[in-house]
């Protein structure tokens, strides 16, 4: 049986970023007096390069902020065992990034019901330069709240613990439609409510062969129906909806978590070789990109801006037909 885990969320349900390391707990100081709570929704940072950090706003009476930006500034502060007096890092405009199918229902940050507004607010190009525990302090100017701050705090680990860019990506024979002696439910998970396999340009290829073939490959690890975060039937979407534009451009791959989930709980041999932590954890919802020479181009965990990865996907060459 493999154990999950799932960084503290907004009311749980209502956003989640699935990831744990084994870093200890952070050390403990004073917080910033606010009617709303900073959430960490990023996995997986370290120090040295560039990176996207993205936060969940969440008020005290269960509704969230949504739309327009935020300023985030980055204090180092130690690490557990040494915490130290907040030294100043790097600062950024967060703009915020729906769930998939959300409407722009606003121009600057609001209030809104949970199903009104879910995402985050995603802070680009953020470099940490050093390992250890950073606060996050978030200034937002609410509409008939005025400005709100508070902070949270992300631990920042010396190396990636899963493939990060500029990796090779592992030649991974993830299951497909033409996979045997499975399950469609270890395919993709939606189909156990469905009763087929939804999204087939999603179920044709393996990692591996795409790698073969030196083709791009955009692979979204996902479990659309048991995600915890919700956020892992939106981002499979907006994966299909890309493979319709950009099929010209890279192959589109959906990895489905787990081969088994009820009683007896079995992860894809896929999920495991990507996304288990080197405590056992699995982290889960990430989206890389693959070129065509099997290297990382980039990734994104929990939540990702379709923009941004238009903009990813734009870049590479068009390839000829399989």
């Amino acid at each position: 049986m493999m154990r999950r885990s799932i960084l503290a969320g907004l009311a749980l349900s209502l956003l989640a970023a699935a990831c744990t390391s084994d870093e200890p707990e952070p050390p403990t100081g004073p917080t910033a007096t606010s009617e709303i709570v900073a959430v960490p929704a990023s996995s997986d940072l370290y120090a040295g390069a560039p990176q996207r950090v993205s936060l969940g706003l969440q008020l005290h009476d269960g509704r969230l902020v949504s739309f327009g930006e935020a300023e985030v500034s980055f204090s180092f502060v130690g690490t557990a065992a040494e915490p130290t007096e907040a030294q100043p890092g790097p600062s950024a405009t967060a703009a915020f990034v729906p769930t998939y199918g959300t409407p722009e229902e606003a121009s600057g940050p609001v209030a809104t019901a949970p199903n009104d507004g879910r995402g985050v607010y995603q802070a680009d190009e953020v470099t940490f330069d050093r390992a250890g525990f950073w606060t996050a302090e978030v200034t937002v100017d609410v509409e008939g709240m005025g400005t709100q701050t508070a902070e949270t705090t992300v631990p920042v680990l010396d190396e990636p613990q899963i493939p990060a860019p500029g990796d090779r990506a592992e030649p991974t024979e993830n299951l497909t439609l033409d996979s045997k002696g499975v399950p469609e439910g270890a395919i993709d998970s939606r189909a156990t409510s469905t009763g087929a396999i939804p999204d087939p340009e999603l179920h044709e290829w393996t990692i591996g062969r795409a790698i073969e073939q030196g083709r791009p490959a955009l692979v979204v690890f996902a479990t659309p129906v048991y995600c915890a975060s919700k956020f892992c039937g939106p981002v499979t979407d907006m994966v299909q909806d890309l493979a319709g534009r950009y099929e010209d451009r890279a192959v589109f791959i959906h990895v489905e978590i787990f081969k088994e989930y009820g009683e007896t709980i079995v992860v894809n041999d896929a999920a495991l070789e990507w996304l288990q932590l080197p405590n056992g954890d699995l982290t889960e919802p990430w989206l890389y990109l693959i070129g065509g020479d099997g290297i990382i181009l980039d990734r994104w965990s929990s939540l990702w801006s379709e923009e941004d990865v238009e903009t990813a996907l734009e870049a590479l060459p068009r390839m000829g037909r399989s």
